[in-house]
């Protein structure tokens, strides 16, 4: 059985209803059975529990999260038990979403009470979609009408939807979906991406890698849509054009854990399958690294800019340049780097650049 857990959100206008209505239909055509999450604000708020109606915020808050929490605990349990062996779990919106709606410091509370992190949060979906609002890049069709409870102005929602993707920021599979053509277009784009993760269509990466000057760790950790996240990984044996590794992801001491398996086909693109493991499965998997490569680690930071998804990678053994790569949806997407990142050139076909030929060459190895 295949279960996956994705979230759908974004800001304002954005076609999250569209979509999800979509999505139901799309999927089911090719064999799913599609869960849908219903938003646990709009149900709290038309029953009169509202950050209005409650002592504070941040009491609002911590009922919201609770729910959404056991909701989706519930839609899972109940996913475990039907007989389809393909089903998908659509979150309107997710956890990480409320943070748009607190103060760090409330969030923190809020974390606190949960008994929760943020990254065993975050991290707790396979794959998250966020939908650009109208506001940027489609202000005509930016509407209150069809939504009584909109009420952001476009000024509003841009700024809104920006706190929404920073939140989101550091997941290791966000799509942004922008409005770069019509509506219909950024529809077909997101079943795409949906359809690319699930593995319904062939999840050839069109992953394109840089060599950068070593960047301004200062800058990057001021901006509001970075996160920084550590990672571990190994390299299990395995055939020339087959690549498997088992790798752990986080910040201090939460972390998340995933197998990830990559072929070479004879177009020489790169297929790749993940998923997640237990930190047992991690532990045992580890044992088995195949002794000829040592293990790489890594401070990842994830950036988003214009739309697009960037992970900046600083290995220890550099101390003048670093790895940013990006994931694309079509070849012909162009690429528009923050004036910050100084690229040395494109190293995408280079061997050399590998993570798996770092990990092969002798420790202290630089270049």
């Amino acid at each position: 059985m295949s279960i996956s857990k994705i979230v759908v959100t974004g800001g304002p206008c954005g076609g999250k209803t569209t979509a999800l209505t979509r999505i139901q239909r799309d999927l089911s055509h090719l064999g799913y059975t599609v869960l849908v999450v219903p938003e646990t604000a709009t149900a709290l708020i038309s029953g009169g529990v509202a950050p209005w109606t409650c002592a504070t915020n941040e009491e609002y808050q911590k009922v919201q999260m609770r729910l959404q929490y056991e909701k989706e605990r519930l839609f899972e349990q109940a996913a475990a038990t039907m007989p389809n062996d393909k089903i998908v779990i659509v979150c309107d919106r997710g956890e990480l979403d409320n943070k748009a709606y607190m103060t760090d410091e409330e969030f923190a509370h809020v974390l606190d009470w949960l008994g929760m992190s943020e990254v065993q949060l975050r991290d707790s979906y396979d794959a998250v979609f966020h939908l650009v609002t109208a506001a940027k890049g489609a202000e005509e069709f930016y509407t209150l009408d069809n939504n009584g409870a909109r009420y952001e102005s476009v000024e509003e929602a841009a700024a809104l939807d920006d706190k929404f993707i920073a939140a989101w920021t550091g997941h290791p599979h966000l799509r942004i979906i922008d409005n770069r053509a019509d509506f219909e277009s950024k529809m077909r784009h997101l079943m795409r991406e949906i359809t690319y993760f699930l593995g319904d269509l062939a999840p050839y990466e069109i992953e394109r890698k840089f060599l950068i000057e070593y960047p301004d760790v200062a800058w990057l950790e001021s901006l509001p849509h970075c996160q920084k996240v550590e990672i571990s990984q190994s390299y299990l044996r395995s055939d020339p054009d087959y690549e498997i590794r088992i790798r752990q992801r986080g910040s201090g001491s939460d972390r998340v854990y995933y197998l990830t398996e990559k072929r070479i086909d004879r177009n020489q693109k790169r297929l790749e399958t993940q998923r997640r493991l237990s930190e047992r499965e991690y532990q045992l998997l580890r044992m088995q690294a195949n002794p000829a490569m040592r293990e790489i680690n890594k401070t990842r930071y994830c950036l988003t800019y214009k739309g697009q998804y960037f992970e900046v990678d600083l290995f220890p053994c550099w101390d003048d340049q670093a790895m940013v790569e990006i994931e694309l949806s079509r070849e012909e997407d162009p690429i528009v780097f923050p004036p910050e990142l100084k690229v040395i050139r494109e190293v995408t076909g280079d061997p050399n650049y590998r993570n798996a030929v770092i990990a092969s060459k002798p420790k202290g190895a630089t270049h």
